[in-house]
């Protein structure tokens, strides 16, 4: 997973609440086993209909309760393989914030207003370190607006260093082997009766 720090650039926006993992990326792509090639089918029947129009920038800002339906990764893979690294909404589907956060896709929640001037501003940074949204211009300031984020430390970790699953348990690898080499703090070996 490539380390996660600071994302700026345009916003796309796709002003509606209740989106679902099958409206993000139907079940009928779901057939591949890799996690590239998904972007193309983003919001496919949207795309096709010419309900939606979102350009592949790097943040995108969405309504409340993205990302609910099925537990299905796909959704998050879609997503950034169409070129989003941030998705902002006022709440998230907790099981596609936490693909998300798996998978270096960084859900932030800010209420609806402070969603609405970064959609409104076009323009946005994410800083992951500081924990803000800075937007071009707040409407209801009268300027910029930054805007603070709240995001669990441990996944704040491994966002920042790049570590998904596997690279998180490949740092206890030297602990992984002595367990199995039965070091289990001097129990020995395991074993099950029938």
């Amino acid at each position: 997973m490539e380390p996660f720090e600071i994302v700026e650039g345009q916003v796309a926006v796709l002003d509606r609440a209740d989106v679902d993992t099958d409206q993000i990326i139907p079940k009928q792509f779901l057939k591949r086993v890799e996690r590239t090639g998904f972007g193309e089918f983003l919001f496919y029947d949207w795309f096709r209909s010419g309900e939606i129009e979102l350009e592949p920038h790097p943040i995108l800002v969405a309504g409340r309760n993205f990302g609910s339906g099925s537990s299905r990764e796909h959704a998050v893979w879609a997503l950034k393989d169409y070129g989003f690294r941030v998705v902002i909404a006022p709440s998230f589907s907790d099981i596609f914030y936490t693909n998300c956060t798996k998978n270096g896709l960084l859900p932030v929640i800010l209420d609806q207003e402070h969603c609405r001037a970064v959609a409104a501003s076009g323009h946005a940074r994410v800083d992951l370190d500081n924990q803000t949204v800075t937007c071009a211009s707040a409407p209801e300031q009268g300027g910029p607006g930054v805007f603070r984020f709240e995001i669990d430390e441990q996944i704040k970790h491994r966002l920042v260093n790049g570590l998904d699953d596997v690279a998180t348990t490949l740092q206890r690898v030297e602990r992984i082997d002595e367990f199995e080499r039965g070091g289990r703090a001097g129990q020995g070996p395991v074993t099950t009766a029938l």
